[in-house]
């Protein structure tokens, strides 16, 4: 057993905590770890340190490698540019083939929470032998307990046996009328981003759904020494994310439900949801007064950060940026990062 780790995010929805040089899988989000380190410790002990691959890039490699020591160097793989989760996925899939070509893998974000890890581990156990069992590609589903429209939703088809069905399809972030509906209809699942398959099943699946893209990789595996023609060939790859690429289009598509305190830290909303929070609905870090203010996250590395009578803010103080927020325009943030490319302004980002 292996476990793909993708860790190429840029966190921009987390300015100004989550920088360029530092984004959010590589600090401590929701506990003392950071995010990549709790994805890690998670696995285990399905899987040990040295059978997991982080995909990454070249910027964030050094710092991965110090964070997870227990991981082999040579197995923190940098892509040369970024080019979505299909060629990410395929070309760790191409390296793993090299070693362990029998070998069953796992493919998951390197910035989600779980808050429950021992039914994680459960439900992965239970894609783990339904991918062992033939040339399935199995995703992992969430049981929704809201319409949210920022999520992916997967369909259930065909029972395969408890918990386990086919896929009849995939919806790519639907408005909140139909995200209701899906909710209430009891046959949709929330799509976590975190798959199991066979090495081979998902090399066979690139060659049949991405051809091109299949060839590329082999070519920039085969350049590995030579980082430039590893570069060129890389570049080549077309930008194409893995459900768009194979899971919407193969027909062997699973997915296994479960419940397991999933979120995926998607903005900052998402602590506002973990908490722990007070008697107002504030959810605090650092030095923080809340007086007579409700619904409120407010983090601060050094100062006192102080609030009277206000509501539904998210307040970041870092040492050179402070965001102030409406918490329902925290998605937004991302929008910060474009005004200060736009200015010039690069010590910020």
């Amino acid at each position: 057993m292996h476990a793909v780790i993708l860790a190429g995010g840029k966190g921009t929805r987390f300015w100004p905590k989550s920088r360029a040089h530092r984004p959010k899988q590589l600090l401590p989000i929701v506990g003392d770890r950071t995010m990549v380190q709790e994805t890690v410790e998670r696995l285990a002990p399905l899987v040990s340190p040295d059978r997991v691959w982080v995909v990454t890039g070249a910027d964030h490699a050094e710092q991965l490698r110090e964070q997870l020591p227990g991981v082999p160097a040579a197995q923190v793989v940098v892509e040369p540019l970024g080019r979505n989760t299909a060629p990410a996925i395929g070309l760790a899939a191409e390296l793993i083939a090299r070693v362990d070509p029998q070998a069953t893998m796992i493919v998951l974000p390197a910035d989600h929470h779980i808050r429950y890890p021992d039914r994680f581990r459960d439900v992965l156990s239970r894609a783990i032998d339904l991918a062992a069992s033939g040339d399935w590609l199995v995703t992992i589903g969430i049981e929704p307990n809201a319409p949210e429209t920022g999520y992916g939703y997967v369909e259930r088809g065909e029972e395969i046996d408890a918990g386990r069905y086919r896929v009849r399809r995939f919806t790519e972030k639907p408005d909140r009328t139909r995200a209701e509906e899906f909710v209430r209809s009891g046959g949709y699942l929330w799509n976590a981003g975190i798959f199991v398959w066979r090495v081979r099943a998902i090399r066979d699946a690139l060659r049949r759904l991405m051809p091109e893209t299949a060839a590329r990789l082999g070519e920039a595996v085969a350049a590995r020494g030579d980082r430039a023609r590893f570069a060129a060939a890389y570049q080549a790859i077309e930008d194409r994310s893995i459900d768009y690429g194979i899971l919407e289009k193969a027909d062997n598509v699973a997915v296994v439900a479960g419940d397991f305190g999933w979120d995926d830290i998607g903005s900052w909303s998402a602590l506002l949801r973990l908490g722990p929070a007070d008697a107002g609905g504030n959810v605090v870090r650092g030095r923080v007064l809340a007086l007579s203010s409700r619904g409120n996250l407010v983090a601060s590395e050094k100062r006192l950060i102080a609030l009277v009578g206000v509501e539904g803010l998210v307040v970041i103080d870092t040492e050179d940026a402070v965001l102030v927020c409406s918490a329902d325009r925290v998605q937004d943030v991302k929008q910060v990062i474009d005004e200060l490319q736009r200015r010039g302004w690069k010590e910020h980002l």
